[in-house]
């Protein structure tokens, strides 16, 4: 399993509860499609993080890096309904930060 983080704060006056729909059915519709295997979204509690950190966390998990690339080409697509899923969420975001991590140790 390949995990890919994206770790990011909401803009300013962001209704959280649209960024929750618009990510769901960004993500859901990857899933239902196949590009990913799941999602979830988690946001810091009581503060607890490094000032580098930001408040949420979207862990998207792929059985490879070739799911993970062709998940990358549907949302860079830059047409279609995913696309303006993609849009919708992406637009409520802010100092975004990206990481990809993998199980380890990965053998036997």
């Amino acid at each position: 399993m390949d995990i890919y983080h994206i770790w990011f704060d909401l803009k300013p006056g962001t209704d959280e509860r649209a960024f929750v729909a618009a990510l769901r059915a960004f993500l859901n519709r990857l899933k239902g499609d196949g590009q990913i295997e799941s999602w979830r979204l988690m946001r810091c509690k009581l503060g607890l993080r490094p000032d580098t950190v930001r408040e949420f966390d979207v862990m998207i998990e792929t059985r490879d890096l070739a799911q993970l690339d062709e998940a990358f080409r549907v949302a860079a697509s830059r047409k279609g309904p995913v696309d303006e899923m993609h849009f919708a969420a992406n637009a409520m975001v802010t100092n975004v930060k990206f990481g990809l991590f993998r199980d380890w140790p990965d053998w036997g």
